[in-house]
């Protein structure tokens, strides 16, 4: 017989074995799903890291972390420091370390501009908190290194720089330290005791800042620096130990300075605009860790050779008697000179009257007047008619012919040349308020008018050797009689007519030029063309007293 009994507690075992086996089986699945899971929870927490700092987040990158505050200020500080023009980062490689860390790669791409790169890559530890999965705070992650206090800056870097020569191949310009002699309210006890001393040791070098004038200047800034003067390092040098002043500071500036502090003209700001575009173009580029006392600990980067030196088409010579002529008069008074041969602009002078307008030497639009009369004998006689029946536009179109209207691109120079009616594009910015009758020329206009007829072409202006300015359509050329019957009359008008003062020059043919009370006096004497203007003359024949000046002062030997 058989034992049922025993049968059924057999079953039963095996019914129990099964449901045991099955709950193992279970509960592995279960465990191994929640470590997927976590492992997932891991993982995103640094995708997330990364994706936030694609966007540039620094607050949502930072949650991310153990310790947020301490995060977002360095992240922050790493976009502000760096300032890409891209950056782009990924997470390349996650490793579970268990249940309660993690392992992370991640590769970091800047960009600065064109050719300017610095790739990395940094890696981190994620762990199991009682907040959840964070990434442990280390600056370390950000960038290799960095930690300790430091932070992390893009900086341009630039060789040497470059030097300005003139015509002469004599040092123009270059760099030097400038020194602002400042006052600073917030470290001075006695502004009256400190602002006399300081006039009083400033007095042999700089006799116009005085103690009233110091005290003024701080007045209407209350509590705020104020610089009393800016010295040349000779002059500094030289008054350095009397500086130890309560409430006085020295604040250091490299700047482009003229190596001869005498020549003062309207062409040094285009000349620096030139030099900038020279450092522009040879600039290096650098990313430093940057230690807290300052130190620099270079990451990547680049520093390409100086850039050349440039040679100025300025004659210095003549550019000081042209400074020597202006002050001649206490209004305001431009000269300036241009090569006929070469259109090379030698000199450009302005009196502090014409300053205080600005550069109008090359910007100021005076009414043309009669400084337009050969213009119009050119217009008329190329076109066989009366002077006096010509039209705006003819009298325009042979104005093209001497330069005027061209718009010229001389690199570094900002400059008009004429307006002859008001729908010319520039004329509402650049127009002398006070003098808004058209047609308008600028000293700059009428010195390539006589270079044109000096040359029987208009040049192509320049203030740098090699860097002629260029236009669209080239003006067209003279016709030889009609620069053969200009310079005749430009002539006789120096031989018997207004300018007769100026007889005793046999090379110089030149025509005077009225508008109002504006005097003008331009012409070429060999290769060398000129413009003269006196504004607010108070006589007729200023313009041409101005330039005999101009050629006695050529005529002294160098000093």
């Amino acid at each position: 017989m058989v034992d049922m009994g025993n049968g059924r507690s057999l079953g039963r075992r095996n019914k129990y074995v099964i449901a045991l086996i099955t709950a193992v089986i279970s509960a592995v699945v279960l465990a191994s799903c929640v470590m997927s899971t976590e492992e997932a929870d891991a993982k995103s927490v640094v995708a997330s890291f990364v994706e936030a700092l694609n966007e540039r987040d620094a607050a949502a990158a930072a949650a991310h972390t153990s310790y947020p505050n301490a995060a977002e200020s360095a992240i922050q500080q790493m976009f502000d420091g760096l300032k890409p023009e891209d950056a782009q980062f990924d997470l390349t490689q996650f490793m579970d370390l268990g249940s309660d860390s993690g392992f992370f790669t991640v590769g970091a791409a800047w960009n600065f501009g064109e050719g300017k790169d610095w790739s990395y890559q940094v890696q981190g530890g994620v762990r199991h908190l009682s907040v959840g999965w964070r990434i442990s705070w280390d600056p370390s992650i950000l960038a290799p290194d960095l930690g300790n206090g430091r932070i992390v800056r893009y900086d341009r870097t630039d060789a040497a720089p470059p030097r300005i020569f003139d015509a002469a191949g004599a040092l123009l310009m270059n760099e030097q330290t400038i020194n602002a002699i400042t006052l600073d309210p917030a470290t001075m006890p006695d502004p009256v005791a400190t602002t006399r001393r300081l006039a009083e040791v400033l007095e042999p070098v700089a006799p116009l800042v005085t103690a009233d004038t110091m005290m003024a200047d701080l007045a209407q800034k209350p509590g705020e620096q104020v610089t009393a003067v800016l010295l040349r390092d000779q002059d500094y040098l030289y008054l350095e130990e009397d500086l130890n002043i309560p409430g006085v500071v020295v604040i250091k500036t490299p700047k482009l300075i003229t190596a001869d502090r005498r020549i003062t003209t309207p062409l040094l700001d285009p000349l620096r605009k030139v030099w900038q575009a020279n450092r522009d173009a040879t600039a290096g580029w650098a990313v430093h860790l940057v230690d807290p006392d300052g130190t620099l600990i270079p990451q990547a980067g680049f520093q390409g050779p100086p850039g050349p030196d440039i040679v100025a088409t300025m004659d210095s010579r003549l550019q000081l008697a042209a400074e020597e002529a202006v002050v001649s008069v206490g209004t305001p008074a431009s000269i300036i000179a241009i090569q006929p041969s070469t259109g090379a602009v030698l000199a450009a002078a302005q009196n502090n009257q014409a300053m205080e307008q600005g550069p109008i030497t090359f910007q100021g639009l005076y009414p043309a007047g009669s400084n337009l009369d050969l213009i119009k004998k050119a217009a008329g006689l190329q076109k066989g008619v009366d002077p006096s029946s010509l039209s705006m536009e003819d009298i325009a179109k042979a104005g093209n012919q001497f330069g005027l209207g061209m718009n010229y691109n001389v690199p570094g120079l900002d400059h008009q040349t004429a307006v002859f009616t008001a729908d010319q594009s520039g004329m509402n910015q650049v127009m002398n308020r006070k003098n808004e009758d058209l047609p308008a020329v600028t000293p700059f206009g009428m010195a390539m008018v006589a270079a044109s007829i000096a040359r029987g072409s208009a040049p192509a202006p320049m203030i740098v050797q090699g860097q002629p300015g260029t236009t669209e359509v080239a003006a067209q050329p003279l016709p030889a009689n009609v620069t053969d019957q200009l310079r005749a009359m430009m002539r006789d008008n120096v031989v018997r007519g207004g300018a007769s003062l100026l007889n005793g020059y046999p090379d110089l043919i030149g025509m005077n030029g009225a508008s109002g009370d504006d005097r003008w006096f331009y012409g070429s004497r060999g290769d060398l063309a000129f413009a003269v203007l006196v504004a607010d003359a108070d006589g007729g024949d200023r313009a041409v007293k101005m330039t005999d000046m101009l050629f006695r002062e050529m005529a002294k030997p160098a000093s």
